[in-house]
């Protein structure tokens, strides 16, 4: 046999495994959106995320997280639905008969079989997340922002006792120092006046930050405008007197001390965190956060409710995690907000790693898949390659007929992009009305694999399927290797049919061509 002979041979194979790669993955994705397989693996994946391995992936409280991760609207947004009947009806067909399948498994931890791994009776979840999406959604989910931001009001409160007991104290010592002089009790009696409404303008300043009308910043300044009003007062009305004039010196120095830098102060009051205390608030065994407990004195107020059973279920893997991700940020931040931010963008970078490992995974097991798809077409179409080699090798006009159609429908698709797979399918199947393949269970077909029809005398000769098996072997793997991979491998094949011998001057424009294919 010549070099064009073996080449039509390959080619015709190849349109073969061609056509039954389409019909593979046809099948193939239909059985994953049925079972739902991606996002399946995807929900898994998040859990051995959060778990930190496989084993621990399997614990109630890995899947509660995984779970409340689900609910949020961010996650659910992205599991967006169709509406109306006829778009519904089949979706609803997919959703029982994943119902059935789901239900043969034993229940996982923490659920019982009505619960299906979405969560909540779910019956679908997204097959794809967004890294900051994940990131968003986990940080909300352990409610790390209201941790922090009790944690910080905390301090704020301290902060503010401290320094008003700093001032309260130079009063008093002040009035010991006159020994309750009767001539200056109108004084004193004025100074706690302004102190009171000093108090009460602190705790307003306070408040408002607890509720997030205002920034730590501008609480801070607010302060220090009341401290200046106070002093001013002082001044204004106290007597010519040195004792009460070291006193405002002492008021006008803590005043500069504590409140000409804004940033200074709030880093001697620890009032803004830093991305190693964040990660705390979330450990139910740190100081950090039986401080925040410790503050939230209403403690059967919702907020708090909703941060006990957030850190209660908490996985330990999880806070382990955070907090090796809070050192690799904490080097390159300064203020909380920067250090929220960088733990975030860590987040979403171990988000994407872990993803890349999964979809590893996912196309491995895709594979396997598609081998048992692969093998049963094989059988199912009869599609043995020792038979198909050997039929395209005798039969030339059968290789006529597979080499026009292939050119033909290679060289409309031949500028677009072979994942156009479902054009590619419809062109094949028009392809399959002219051509009478070396596949099937047809009495023609039969007779020249086994010597046997279904007229024969003699009953089915059921030793020599084991002659055909290497065969179907052979083509389950090649179906497996998936419609892009062939498609590809007949482009490169029909230009090497089609190049044929060429001078070696013309080598360039040979190479120009081959490309432009």
């Amino acid at each position: 046999m010549n070099l064009p002979s073996i080449l039509d041979v390959a080619i015709g194979l190849i349109f073969i495994y061609l056509i039954l790669s389409l019909l593979a993955s046809e099948i193939q994705e239909l059985i994953a959106t049925v079972f739902q397989w991606r996002a399946e693996h995807l929900k898994k994946s998040i859990e051995i995320l959060l778990a930190g391995d496989i084993k621990s992936a399997e614990e109630a409280q890995v899947i509660q997280l995984a779970n409340n991760i689900y609910d949020n609207p961010l996650v659910k947004n992205i599991n967006q639905e169709a509406k109306g009947l006829f778009v519904t009806l089949p979706r609803k067909i997919t959703w029982l008969i994943g119902s059935i399948y789901r239900s043969i498994k034993n229940p996982r931890p923490g659920t019982d079989k009505s619960d299906s791994i979405f969560g909540n009776k779910k019956h679908t979840g997204p097959s794809y997340i967004p890294a900051d999406v994940f990131a968003t959604t986990l940080v909300e989910t352990l409610q790390i922002s209201t941790l922090v931001q009790n944690l910080s009001a905390s301090r704020l409160q301290t902060f503010k006792k401290e320094r008003l007991s700093e001032i309260e104290e130079i009063i008093i010592k002040l009035q010991e120092q006159i020994n309750s002089d009767e001539n200056f009790a109108y004084f004193f009696n004025s100074i706690y006046n302004g102190y009171a409404e000093l108090q009460a303008e602190f705790e307003k300043s306070c408040w408002n930050f607890q509720q997030k009308k205002a920034s730590l910043k501008t609480s801070l300044n607010r302060m220090a405008e009341s401290l200046d009003r106070y002093i001013e007062a002082f001044q204004a009305e106290m007597p010519e007197y040195e004792l009460f004039s070291k006193a405002l010196r002492k008021l006008k120095f803590l005043r500069k001390d504590i409140f000409e830098d804004t940033e200074q102060a709030i880093a001697l009051g620890g009032l803004r965190p830093n991305i190693n205390e964040v990660v705390q608030t979330i450990n139910k065994s740190s100081a950090i956060y039986k401080e925040i407990e410790a503050a939230i004195k209403d403690q059967d107020s919702e907020t708090y409710q909703g941060i006990k059973q957030a850190i209660e279920t908490l996985p330990p893997s999880v806070v382990d995690n955070l907090a090796v991700l809070a050192k690799r940020a904490q080097a390159r931040v300064k203020t909380t907000e920067e250090g929220m931010n960088a733990l975030r963008l860590e987040i979403e970078n171990t988000f994407n790693s872990s993803m890349e490992r999964a979809s590893g995974v996912y196309k491995r097991n895709a594979k396997g898949v598609a081998i048992l798809i692969g093998l049963a077409i094989a059988v199912t179409a009869n599609a043995d390659a020792i038979h198909m080699i050997s039929r395209l090798s005798k039969d030339s006009a059968l290789r006529d007929t597979i080499t026009n159609n292939a050119g033909e429908i290679l060289l409309k698709y031949s500028n677009s992009s072979t994942a156009n797979l479902d054009a590619l399918r419809i062109e094949a199947d028009q392809a399959l009305t002219n051509i009478s393949l070396p596949i099937g269970w047809s009495d023609i077909n039969l007779k020249q694999q086994i010597h046997w029809t279904r007229q024969s005398k003699q009953g089915f000769p059921n030793i020599k399927i084991l002659t055909m098996i290497p065969g179907w072997i052979l083509s389950g793997i090649a179906i497996a290797m998936g419609a892009p991979f062939w498609f590809d491998l007949l482009g490169k094949i029909v230009n090497v049919r089609n190049a044929g011998s060429r001078p070696n001057s013309s080598k360039s424009n040979s190479v120009d061509s081959e490309e432009s294919l």
